[in-house]
């Protein structure tokens, strides 16, 4: 068992570390601040080679995997979780497309995203349908101009990077709009410059400003047969797609407490009080020492979930572990940062410092993809039905 990793990914870590470090460091507060997409960022990246991490060689991406992306994500996220959610959205839209898409799919999409030509986004949840998948009501009908196309009717919300894409992946429901059954969800691949795609209304977050979320609108949208990802009734194939990425969320949770607890350190170091240094005080040192169990803990969860990853292992026997990375990591990272304001006390809570920017950004890992109760009910499944069992 060896727990370094290999000299390509310690590389590529290292290489990250100072691109996050020289330029998404210094723009993070601003980004917050305007909520304005940092395209900057985007050409930093794309010109790094970092859009094509997950995306295999033959299409135009490095083929680092899923623990590439991880790591790279890691390092981002300690500074601003809107610039790591631009490099998880080159995995989550192409995910689906990656697991069960044609060739023909892969090498029209996959380059463009790898090559930072093109953008994607993701279109599960609605209004109605948050954790509740199978509450969804767009609707697919066949085509009768178009033998094997669809006809897309619907509002998808929460998209993130909804304005900046160039095509979706969108799950509609191909029967009974009231089905719950899962050979009624199928997945498509929508064009953004089709007829009766538009983007709605873009949402006011608290947080991970700078990458729009909000709605895709889906009127009459004419999809043709070769834009359907694997077999209709692809419900399965969606489920695969949000497990394969719990190793990519857990990471944004690990890389923002690990930035959150480095902050407050060092603030704790120089603050006087008392006649000593607030990090003199043992109280203080405990709650340091427990978050950075927890962030070595989460470490390992999710480094090895991703490693189950890459390996294809995100069917349901190894959907427990995939979970508690993202469970563990994510809601490490509310504390973290909660931890980190309270550190600095009164100053922690102003935008002086970006522990507040930390602790607002970092709720939204606990409910985007999966919130932290669907995880703990994935967990608590797999030991009942003996996924994870230690006898």
């Amino acid at each position: 068992m060896n727990f370094d990793l290999p000299p390509e990914l310690a590389e590529l870590q290292s290489t990250v570390r100072r691109i996050a470090q020289g330029k998404v460091k210094p723009r993070a507060r601003e980004i917050d601040s305007t909520g304005e997409y940092p395209a900057d960022i985007f050409g930093v990246f794309r010109d790094a080679g970092l859009l094509g991490l997950c995306i295999p060689e033959e299409f135009g991406g490095s083929g680092a995997g899923i623990l590439g992306l991880t790591l790279a994500i890691e390092e981002v996220a300690k500074y601003s979780n809107s610039a790591a959610l631009m490099l998880l959205l080159t995995r989550l839209p192409t995910g689906p497309v990656m697991i069960a898409g044609s060739v023909e799919q892969q090498e029209r999409y996959l380059p463009g995203i790898a090559e930072g030509r093109t953008r994607a986004a993701f279109g599960l949840s609605e209004a109605q349908a948050g954790s509740d998948v199978m509450g969804m009501r767009t609707r697919a009908v066949p085509d009768p101009g178009d033998e094997g196309g669809w006809i897309l009717n619907g509002t998808k919300c929460w998209m993130s990077g909804v304005r900046e894409a160039d095509w979706y992946t969108v799950f509609a429901k191909t029967s009974d709009p009231t089905s719950r059954a899962h050979d009624s969800i199928t997945g498509f691949i929508v064009e953004r410059a089709w007829d009766g795609v538009e983007v709605g209304r873009t949402d006011h977050k608290m947080g991970v400003r700078g990458v729009d979320t909000g709605e895709l609108l889906l009127s009459d949208v004419r999809v043709p047969a070769a834009n359907v990802i694997g077999e209709v009734g692809g419900f399965r194939l969606a489920m695969l797609g949000l497990n394969s990425m719990r190793p990519i969320v857990a990471a944004r949770g690990i890389g923002l407490a690990e930035g959150a607890l480095m902050y407050a350190t060092e603030y704790v170091k120089e603050r006087s009080a008392f006649g000593k240094t607030i990090a003199d005080m043992q109280g203080i040192q405990w709650e340091i020492a427990k978050c950075a169990v927890d962030i070595e803990a989460a470490r390992l969860l999710t480094y090895r979930s991703a490693w189950l990853a890459d390996q294809g292992k995100f069917t349901k026997e190894w959907v427990p572990y995939l979970s508690m990375a993202k469970y563990h990591a994510t809601e490490l990272a509310v504390r973290a940062s909660g931890l980190a304001v309270q550190l600095l006390g009164a100053a922690g809570y102003m935008e002086d410092h970006p522990t507040e920017l930390w602790y607002r950004d970092a709720k939204q890992l606990t409910i985007v993809e999966g919130t932290s109760q669907v995880q703990l009910g994935l967990i608590a499944k797999g030991v009942l039905d003996h996924d994870l069992w230690w006898d």
